[in-house]
């Protein structure tokens, strides 16, 4: 199968772009990663460097690498069922793994689970428009259920949102010097409540966006098949329009203080809301312009991050966790400040990627988990797939 090279490029950009906002949660305590008055006030650059992201890359990239992955769905169905299911119960391992032994912050078991479950709705669709709906209405049913939680929420912060100086000592305790039981007995809490909150209202929205990125891959919209002039005008409509849905809640949100009910649960519905348009006008833009483009190399470097996506991920674990818990460098930066961090660490995947697929078809880890894939599915491989 000939790759595609736009989509490469654009899953680069959600693979960096994720990096964004991980950076936060690896520099800060978990509170920080949504509330920038986590630890009871907020200094101005702070506010700002939190509103810009959330305008332009708070659940973004993240909305986009789900609609990616549906689209990946979309392209495996012609495996077939034993191929599919033991892909992602390899990522269900994988990602429990991750979370378990390196970060609190893993999305792998997430997208796992829950393409164990949508990949049979992507294939018993009957056409491009129920799989766009269906997965409309589901991505609306998460948030309807998060502003339910809003509603029957009570108004004071709990330890999530608004953690006291014994809990914020102790998180810093075993991220860095608690020893590696300690760790693992936190994260399986916080893995726990992770998996609670995918089961009673992440995983809608989830299961939403996968099935809309399927729909487009079927459709040939993401694959590029419209016109230059159709993915330019929808992409400045799309993009417009989820900053025009987005910016009155993070005004909101500002004047309020950060209040827990309202800016915890109510006012995220906004952004949740308007995610999905804007990051899919960002890839209908790329389409769109992709001529002008694909003659920078960097672009086709970035391309190559795309194309090895998982290892790249993994990377930016390994990397953050080494540099914040095993540094020292863990709550000494504010948000704007890990922002510097940012570029450093993309140069990596990049510079990784680049001088990978120069030797070799794959990333490892993408090698790896198709050579897992093919034993557990009972399927022979050709030598050359290396």
């Amino acid at each position: 199968m000939e790759r595609n090279v736009t989509l490469d490029f654009v899953r680069g950009i959600a693979i960096l772009g994720i990096l964004l906002l991980n950076i936060v949660g690896f520099g800060l305590p978990k509170a920080a990663y949504l509330n920038p008055a986590w630890y009871g006030s907020v200094t101005l650059h702070d506010a700002w460097t939190w509103a810009t992201l959330d305008l332009f890359a708070q659940v973004k990239f993240l909305s986009l690498f789900a609609i990616l992955f549906g689209a990946g769905l979309q392209m495996l169905l012609s495996r077939g069922k034993r191929w599919i299911q033991s892909r992602l119960t390899l990522l269900v391992l994988l990602g429990f793994i991750h979370g378990l032994l390196l970060w609190d912050g893993d999305i792998l078991l997430a997208y796992g689970l829950t393409g164990l479950i949508t990949w049979r709705m992507v294939r018993d669709a009957t056409s491009v428009k129920s799989l766009f709906k269906t997965g409309v209405v589901l991505y609306i049913i998460g948030i309807a259920v998060l502003l339910l939680l809003g509603m029957i929420s009570g108004s004071t912060p709990n330890r999530s949102w608004l953690p006291d100086a014994a809990n914020l000592q102790y998180e810093g305790y075993w991220k860095t010097t608690g020893g590696l039981l300690e760790a693992i007995g936190n994260r399986s809490d916080l893995l726990s409540s992770s998996l609670l909150a995918l089961g009673a209202q992440y995983g809608w929205q989830l299961a939403g966006l996968m099935l809309i990125g399927a729909a487009l891959m079927r459709s040939g919209w993401l694959k590029g098949q419209f016109s230059l002039s159709h993915y330019r005008r929808v992409g400045l409509f799309l993009v417009v329009s989820g900053m025009a849905v987005n910016l009155p809640a993070i005004v909101a949100q500002w004047q309020l203080g950060w209040a827990y009910r309202w800016c915890a649960f109510i006012l995220q519905a906004p952004r949740e809301l308007s995610a999905p348009a804007q990051v899919l006008g960002y890839t209908a833009l790329i389409f769109g312009y992709w001529p002008q483009l694909c003659r920078f190399k960097l672009v086709n470097a970035i391309a190559c991050v795309g194309r090895m996506a998982l290892s790249n991920y993994l990377l930016q674990t390994l990397i953050c966790t080494t540099l914040f818990y095993h540094f020292g460098l863990f709550m000494k930066f504010d948000r704007l400040q890990l922002l510097a961090f940012v570029p450093p660490v993309w140069a990596v995947n990049i510079l990784f990627s680049v001088f990978w697929l120069r030797r070799f078809r794959q990333g490892p880890l993408e090698w790896l988990w198709r050579q897992l894939t093919a034993r557990a599915a009972g399927i022979s491989l050709p030598r050359t797939s290396r």
